[in-house]
């Protein structure tokens, strides 16, 4: 599971604005540095998808979340504790992340990943990953890297690596909305 070269490759690539292909807890995404506007917006030209639907985001705990998050019930930390799929929430009153990510009401979906590539990418980073699938928009996500559209491959910076050869097929996460009251609204199982 070595995983360093294609970390500080990655890490380059963010830095100054790049795109980059990788493996992520669930499947293969897109992702750039969530802080970085022109990036996000390059990334909505990749996948040829309108900038009204927005995109996930990973980060690597708790802690991110408060950051990049207004108004967080912390209950909903305990809930993901005893969740066993991948699950992104999607929070109402983002701050500090690119404006043409969030959706029409403020909200991001966001997810603390488990991955251990994506753990260390996060950390490293100091800031939150955009992670959205590796398809042009209408097509079905891959499940694994050889489903991956060439035009993806050819349009990011850097492709990671690490788990190319990995032929299990992956899914999305589960998305949820947590209500103030605790209920919990499954958008996607």
């Amino acid at each position: 599971m070595d995983f360093q070269e294609d970390l500080e490759q990655s890490l380059v690539v963010l830095a100054r604005g790049g795109l980059i292909l990788y493996p992520t807890d669930t499947i293969w995404g897109i992702g750039c540095d969530a802080t970085n506007g022109e990036a996000v917006a390059r990334i909505y030209g990749l996948k040829r998808r309108a900038e009204t639907k927005s995109m996930i985001v990973l980060v690597g705990g708790e802690r991110d979340v408060l950051r990049y998050t207004a108004g967080v019930d912390l209950g909903l930390f305990a809930y993901l504790k005893t969740v066993v799929k991948p699950t992104t929430v999607i929070y109402g009153g983002a701050i500090g992340l690119a404006p043409n990510l969030l959706g029409e009401d403020g909200s991001v979906g966001m997810r603390i990943v488990q991955d251990a590539f994506c753990r260390h990418l996060v950390k490293r980073l100091r800031k939150p990953l955009v992670s959205t699938s590796a398809n042009i928009s209408g097509q079905a996500a891959p499940g694994w890297f050889g489903e991956i559209d060439p035009a993806i491959i050819k349009g990011v910076d850097y492709v990671v690596r690490f788990r190319q050869d990995d032929t299990r097929r992956a899914e999305a996460s589960a998305v949820i909305k947590w209500g103030r009251d605790g209920q919990v609204e499954v958008i996607r199982p």
